[in-house]
């Protein structure tokens, strides 16, 4: 793997760049409000394993638009005026994610999927969506509860899932979601974001079975599972689980590599 040039420490510590009074003086008449200016939200596609299933946590909405309708957990961002400007993108995705759940956001991997910026996505207003997917251990799913705005929460399976129906165009969000996880679980360690914390070589099989929609021959995922033992990615943990025939040993994911 080639490796980044290190950069050079200055001796100098670094300063906040003086604003030239000019500048100052442009900023004090600026009028935000003279312009027009889109909303920013931010929407989560959340998937869980269980059973065997890829499923999709969707809220039922409570209020118009799309009163009743199935859509994905999200909301606005918070904006303030003046220089605090309000919170930052990831933070609000952190923070819908935490409210939409009621699980701890430091649980679940996160990560930022696509900025959609369609005119007429939202009948409201024009409305910019930084869109995230979340991938939450099934050991965690139960615990998963209605958040604010919704009157029902629950897990769908993707696979009976018709996407158009969904609210806004988040089934457009939802299909490119299914697209990067499919993409990313052959090279990167999302897999084990999607088994318990302890877990048997046939249930991490499983996870790539299902996110993939396709059979893994079990000797050569078995001979894949051991070459992950020896990079130092997943290690023996204590106990077995028990199954139909015998028990079977656990493993873990060793945290700390990179995605």
């Amino acid at each position: 793997m080639a490796t980044r040039p290190k950069k050079k420490r200055s001796s100098k510590k670094s300063k906040a760049r003086a604003v030239p009074s000019d500048e100052a003086a442009f900023l004090e008449a600026y009028r935000a409000e003279d312009f027009v200016r889109p909303s920013v939200a931010v929407d989560i596609v959340i998937f869980t394993i269980v059973d065997a299933d890829l499923k999709l946590l969707l809220i039922q909405r409570e209020e118009h638009p799309f009163r009743g309708a199935w859509a994905l957990p999200g909301g606005f961002v918070r904006v303030a005026e003046g220089a605090d400007q309000g919170e930052d993108v990831e933070a609000a995705a952190t923070r819908r994610l935490s409210e939409e759940t009621h699980l701890d956001p430091g649980s679940i991997f996160l990560e930022q999927l696509y900025t959609f910026g369609k005119a007429g996505r939202d009948p409201r207003t024009r409305v910019i969506s930084v869109a995230h997917y979340a991938l939450v251990r099934p050991d965690l799913a139960p615990f998963v509860a209605a958040g604010e705005h919704a009157s029902d929460a629950a897990w769908h399976s993707v696979e009976q899932l018709d996407l158009d129906a969904l609210a806004f165009d988040h089934g457009e969000i939802v299909q490119m979601a299914l697209e990067r996880i499919r993409g990313k679980v052959d090279y990167t360690d999302i897999a084990f974001e999607l088994v318990p914390q302890t877990f048997s070589i046939p249930e991490l099989r499983s996870v790539y079975e299902v996110i993939k929609g396709q059979s893994y021959d079990p000797g050569n995922f078995r001979r894949r599972f051991h070459r992950m033992q020896t990079d130092g990615i997943i290690e023996k943990a204590p106990g077995k689980r028990i199954t139909a025939s015998k028990p079977a040993s656990v493993y873990r994911f060793v945290r700390g590599g990179e995605r």
